[in-house]
C-alpha cells in the first residue's frame, strides 16, 4: 500500500515535469534545477529532525511526507524511480 502511493505521487511528480512552472511548484523545482532541490532535500531533511525531537508525532508525519516528495523530485530529476530505490532495499535484506 505505501509504496503503492510513492509509486502513484512519483508518477504524478514526473507528468509535472512539462507543466508550467508559473502554476506547478513541481515543474518550478525541475527549472531550478538540481542544486535547489538537493538544498530543498537539505532543508526538508532539516525540519524531519527538528520535529522528531520535539514538535510530536504529526508533526514529524508532515515533515517526513515532505521530505519522501522532494526525494522524490530528485530521483525523478535524475532518472532513478522508486522501484530502483526498493529493489536496493531488497538487495540489503539478503
Amino acid at each position: 500500500m505505501a509504496m503503492d502511493a510513492i509509486e502513484e505521487l512519483y508518477q504524478r511528480i514526473l507528468t509535472r515535469k512539462s507543466a508550467s512552472p508559473d502554476i506547478s511548484y513541481t515543474a518550478r523545482l525541475f527549472t531550478l534545477g538540481e542544486d535547489e532541490i538537493v538544498k530543498k532535500v537539505g532543508e526538508e531533511a532539516i525540519e524531519v529532525i527538528l520535529a522528531a525531537k520535539s514538535q510530536g508525532n504529526l508533526r514529524l508525519v508532515e515533515e517526513v511526507a515532505d521530505l519522501t516528495y522532494h526525494v522524490l523530485v530528485l530521483l525523478a530529476l535524475r532518472g532513478v524511480s522508486p522501484t530502483d530505490v526498493a529493489a536496493e532495499l531488497a538487495r540489503r535484506q539478503k
